[in-house]
């Protein structure tokens, strides 16, 4: 797991140890040594420690001015156990939707598991996001991963499905994919939840 890296394509948009309003801003890295673990599996140094022991995250890109951000996990993320969403609302979340971020994509390739508890700060994320015209939008989660998102009723709160998941992100500059995921949900029933979107 330490040769999987955050994207780094997208450094010459945005970089968050750079960005003033960002949760990590003056967050200092070593690319040589390995500190941070998923249990007993190092983890590329570039990851960032939000309060999780076993999920990681990355803020890949923010615009302020179109309210948006973009964040990339590694890890299991574990409601059940140590509430991830819990600490990532709190300590990450709370923090980017006061400076005016309310639409979040966020990535999962490098999700390895989940396993999902109460829904009520997914409920609140949701809340205070369309309270703003935003929305979460989930994409390239593993297909297991998905079942048990939908076996725990994420899927009234986020966006996912295939359609989401065809974008080529990594393909696209930042604000070509903000442009892609919002053609998605303009094509979607903006007057449904989103687990019952035909996505």
């Amino acid at each position: 797991m330490h040769h999987i890296e955050p994207y780094y394509k997208w450094r010459d948009y945005y970089v968050a140890s750079e960005d003033k309003r960002s949760p990590f801003y003056k967050r200092r890295y070593s690319e040589f040594e390995f500190s941070n673990a998923i249990y007993n599996y190092y983890i590329h140094p570039q990851w960032d420690y939000f309060g999780s022991e076993t999920l990681y995250m990355k803020v890949i890109f923010a615009d302020y001015t179109r309210n948006f951000a973009v964040i990339e996990f590694i890890g299991e993320w574990n409601d059940c156990i140590s509430n991830d969403i819990m600490l990532m609302k709190r300590n990450i979340i709370d923090k980017m939707i006061r400076r005016g971020i309310h639409k979040f994509l966020i990535i999962g390739e490098n999700v390895l598991n989940f396993h999902a508890d109460e829904d009520c700060y997914y409920e609140e994320w949701y809340e205070e996001v369309t309270e703003q015209e935003g929305w979460i939008v989930a994409i390239q989660f593993r297909p297991h991963i998905i079942t048990e998102m939908q076996g725990g009723n994420l899927h009234y709160y986020l966006n996912f499905g295939e359609a989401f998941d065809q974008i080529k992100w990594r393909s696209l500059q930042p604000l070509h994919l903000l442009f892609a995921v919002e053609q998605l949900l303009q094509r979607s029933s903006g007057l449904l939840p989103p687990g019952q979107r035909k996505a």
